[in-house]
């Protein structure tokens, strides 16, 4: 609780801090509350997987322009403007489902413009962060806002279900539209030194990506482990979505398992944001990924119908290890990569990551259809492990430490070496 504290005592970060509790609260809430809507509205698994497909390829597509743009302008100013996007745009969307107007089609509209806008907000909160705190609280402050979404990732889901049911899905997107102002209006607080940009040495965007993917390309920490969640996340996460609950509905008797399963998961994550602050092992990439391998064995232990309390432990465990792998790899990220880079490098990160998710959303039902949904899960989950092992291949992934006087590439610590 100290180092939470010491890390709020920074007047930029505080804001920044607050502004986003205020709007991960609110897209918990959606997540869910669009499921559970366009289930009960159309009772279509296609219908449902267009929208979150609608939502997820323009977020792949551009967010390496908006990397090049977060890196080129004040990083808070964009994150403002898209504030106030997603704002209107679920604020319309809850509009049209209060009045019983709405139509899949418009429901597949703004979740595309909702991705779009998402993906100018990442880069440009990943690199505004390190510019809020010092160096060495960069990892303090990367556990409290973790902490803070894994919170709400473990009480999202029941608030949404409750509000869904009670008031209806167009309150829980008018509150996420809410959330989206009061974050805005606290971002107008945030005042940090402008970074240099690419604008000011006159290079043109083409010539700002490449050098995103020079800083990317140059450390086999980052792209080995890119690529490697990249497959993971078509083979594990997508067909977890996609197929678990009714896997879990037919093994079980109740789809509800399912979310039991994702409640212990949040409670895992909520766990390893607290453990974050103080454990920093000395090899972080190597320990999170060792600890994330019960991410692929969550799958295939429901696919081999293991009994609830293993496949359970398993999901809570998972919880715990991407917890503490997502503040270590976000904090590498700040110690290793040039400021000036970070937000470039990020939305490499970011797209490269979530290349295949779509796809693996859109495969997902005839897979299971031509091979039965267990069987999905289970190879899915086998090739996940194979992939995860993969990442510990590059020495610099199983050597690299947190220390923030590293900034330099593979290649450079060889020459240093030598």
């Amino acid at each position: 609780m100290s180092s939470y504290l010491r890390v709020l005592r920074h007047r930029n970060f505080r804001y920044l801090f607050l502004s986003q509790a205020a709007s991960v609260v609110g897209d918990r809430l959606v997540v869910v509350a669009l499921a559970l809507f366009i289930t009960a509205r159309t009772r279509s698994p296609t219908d449902l997987s267009l929208v979150l497909g609608a939502a997820t390829v323009p977020l792949v597509m551009l967010l390496l322009f908006g990397g090049v743009w977060a890196d080129r302008l004040p990083r808070q100013r964009i994150m403002l403007v898209t504030d106030v996007l997603r704002a209107a745009l679920h604020g319309t969307l809850a509009t049209l489902i209060l009045t019983g107007e709405v139509r899949l089609w418009e429901l597949i509209a703004i979740e595309a413009l909702f991705g779009a806008a998402e993906a100018f907000f990442q880069p440009a909160y990943t690199g505004l962060l390190p510019q809020t705190v010092p160096v060495e609280q960069v990892q303090d402050a990367r556990a409290l806002t973790g902490a803070i979404s894994n919170v709400a990732f473990l009480v999202g889901p029941a608030v949404a279900t409750a509000l869904v049911l009670t008031a209806g899905a167009g309150f829980a997107f008018a509150c996420d539209a809410a959330t989206f102002v009061v974050s805005a209006a606290l971002l107008l607080q945030v005042r940090v030194p402008q970074v240099r940009t690419a604008t000011e040495a006159g290079s043109s965007v083409l010539a700002d990506l490449r050098e995103g993917w020079q800083e990317v390309r140059s450390r086999s920490w980052l792209w080995v482990t890119v690529a490697v969640f990249a497959g993971a996340l078509l083979c594990v996460f997508s067909q977890w979505y996609a197929l678990a609950p009714s896997v879990t509905r037919g093994v079980y008797g109740h789809a509800s398992v399912f979310g039991l399963f994702e409640g212990l998961a949040g409670a895992g994550a909520v766990i390893g944001s607290i453990a974050a602050i103080r454990w920093r092992p000395a090899h972080p990439l190597r320990v999170g990924i060792l600890l994330v391998l019960t991410w692929p064995a969550q799958n295939a232990l429901l696919a081999l119908g293991a009994p609830i309390p293993a496949v359970g432990a398993t999901a809570l465990m998972t919880g715990f290890g991407f917890s503490l792998f997502g503040v270590w790899w976000e904090t590498a990220l700040a110690r290793h990569i040039p400021p000036q880079l970070l937000s470039r490098v990020s939305a490499w990160d970011w797209m490269g990551s979530l290349a295949l998710l779509p796809v693996g959303y859109f495969i997902a039902a005839p897979l299971a259809a031509a091979f039965g949904a267990r069987g999905v899960l289970g190879v899915g989950g086998a090739i996940g492990v194979v992939l995860l092992l993969v990442a510990l291949a590059p020495r610099a992934t199983r050597t690299l430490s947190l220390a923030p006087r590293q900034r330099r590439s593979d290649g450079e610590v060889a020459k240093a070496a030598a």
